[in-house]
């Protein structure tokens, strides 16, 4: 493939991958898993058994925006001492029992945060984004359309980044009269600010509260 007219990227996890026996979701019980490819790579398991508290703190605050990232992983060190974690329900587990009584009763399950920050370390999500929009970049036609979907600051961050830096022209130093670099924006930003879902559409769609919706058009 040379390239393309349009590209759609909906970067959310499918509703058959939060039901199968990966254990990415945490209503189901099933094994700690959480790998998109189950044939290689660490799995959620080898990362909540193995990793340090620093590094587990910087896995839940990074990717997860988890509040209570210490106490969380306190609890998890403490219990993995006793038996390493298998399954979904005993990580659940650790981590209702380490949050406010509030954190608790709130709308979103407490372990929403916990379980996607493992999970995109767990399959190097971000690695992947940004490797994803720099050949995409690449394959748009002029006048071409990308539009990217993010579900997680730090995806909507790396979009909102790459799509900025191939909307710069000149990167001369301001007191030059003239530009010699000769660098052009590659695309054009369609969405000064992402796009967002309504009220109506949350209330419908309960899942796509934290998307945003960015567009950028190839020059």
């Amino acid at each position: 493939m040379e390239s393309v007219d349009g590209i759609l990227a909906d970067l959310g996890i499918s509703s058959d991958q939060l039901e199968d026996e990966r254990g990415i979701s945490f209503q189901k019980d099933a094994p700690l898993d959480m790998r998109m490819n189950l044939s290689e790579g660490m799995t959620a398991a080898d990362i909540v058994n193995t990793y340090s508290d620093k590094d587990l703190i910087r896995v839940l605050k990074e990717y997860g925006d988890e509040q209570y990232a210490r106490s969380i992983v306190s609890s998890i060190m403490k219990r993995r001492v006793e038996k390493p974690f298998e399954t979904t329900f005993e990580l659940v587990e650790a981590i209702e029992s380490s949050v406010p009584g509030e954190y608790r009763r709130k709308k979103i399950h407490p372990a929403t945060k916990t379980f996607q920050a493992l999970r995109i370390e767990v399959n190097k999500e971000l690695d992947s984004l940004k490797a994803f929009l720099f050949q995409a970049v690449d394959l748009l036609k002029p006048g071409g359309r990308m539009a990217v979907i993010t579900f997680h600051s730090g995806e909507d961050a790396i979009v909102k980044h790459t799509f900025r830096e191939n909307a710069r022209g000149c990167i001369c130093p301001p007191e030059f009269p003239v530009c010699l670099c000769g660098q052009k924006p590659l695309v054009k930003i369609i969405t000064s600010k992402p796009i967002i879902p309504s009220e109506e559409e949350i209330q419908e769609n309960p899942r796509a509260r934290s998307s945003k919706l960015r567009v950028i058009e190839k020059e």
